[in-house]
């Protein structure tokens, strides 16, 4: 899909603030609020742009403690079954099947260390066919962006 100067502009400004008024976006590039629907319809259909969504602040909640939690297995064959069992897992925000060391990476948010050791022992680790995991706790996060166009 070929991008043009508008399209990036209008793409900037959802990034920053998805709340910004289509008509604000126009004006600033020049064009009608019509014309700028219309690119987000053309964007949204080529998938380029994948949704709108609000952002949490999980510390608000509660959520002190995040962690990386790279899962071993025992065998591969069984992945479908293992993650319908993670996706169980409120407090797993992310999972990666992935290539390396661990055939699964997660994302945790938990509310303290005492829960995160409750996930991973009660739930993780018991799930059949999980050998062990391997725990990284992110003392603070530095960088959370989008790609750059």
């Amino acid at each position: 899909m070929k991008i043009d100067g508008i399209d990036k502009i209008i793409i900037k400004r959802l990034i920053e603030d998805a709340r910004t008024p289509i008509l604000s976006i126009a004006r600033e590039v020049g064009v009608s609020g019509a014309a700028i629907h219309q690119r987000l319809r053309k964007l949204e259909k080529s998938k380029l742009i994948g949704g709108y969504h609000m952002v949490i602040n999980p510390v608000s909640l509660g959520y002190n403690t995040t962690a990386f939690v790279g899962v071993y297995l025992d065998s591969s064959s069984d992945v479908a079954s293992i993650l319908k069992k993670i996706k169980q897992i409120p407090e797993v925000i992310e999972c990666h099947y992935t290539t390396g060391n661990y055939a699964i990476f997660l994302k945790v948010l938990c509310k303290t260390n005492k829960g995160l050791m409750k996930i991973l022992s009660s739930y993780i680790q018991s799930i059949p066919n999980v050998l062990r995991t391997e725990t990284f706790i992110s003392l603070e996060q530095q960088i959370n962006r989008q790609i750059k166009l």
